[in-house]
């Protein structure tokens, strides 16, 4: 992802710690969750297959369901992976309750919950890209209990 408020943000960042996304640009948090939650990609494979990505737990169950046709292609898996954990952060961002985005010193965006745990949504999805495991409706609900 190639974006200028990560490249101002890593400028400042502090190593070995995470920082809340939206303070560390000075922007609206809306508009952060916004474009973090786009996944183009993930959005049109999700609609070819008669998905509705609407932020839910059900469509996180929904994707889990979805045939993987895109593992034939190693670019698409990247991306796709990339769009599975962001859409998987959004989720738990707009669902639980003190769930923020916060990026990783290397520019990482991840999930802090208010236990203080970090997922690395990204990585996440990747592994479910990649291999279909961990599920994402199982990273979000083990997410959702802590």
């Amino acid at each position: 992802m190639n974006t200028s408020f990560l490249d101002k943000w890593r400028k400042r960042s502090r190593p070995g710690r995470s920082v809340p996304l939206a303070e560390s640009v000075s922007a609206d948090p809306d508009s952060v969750i916004e474009l973090l939650s786009e996944c183009e990609l993930l959005r049109a494979q999700a609609a070819v297959e008669g998905v509705e990505l609407d932020d839910s737990v059900a469509s996180l169950e929904a994707l889990d369901q979805l045939q993987p046709v895109w593992r034939d292609d190693p670019e698409v898996v990247a991306w796709l992976g990339n769009d599975a954990g962001l859409y998987l952060g959004t989720v738990l961002v707009r669902t639980v309750p003190g769930a923020v985005w916060h990026v990783w010193p290397d520019g990482q965006p991840v999930v802090r919950l208010t236990s203080g745990r970090e997922i690395d949504v990204v990585e996440a999805g990747h592994q479910w890209a990649d291999v279909g495991a961990p599920e994402l409706s199982q990273v979000y609900a083990e997410g959702a209990e802590s």
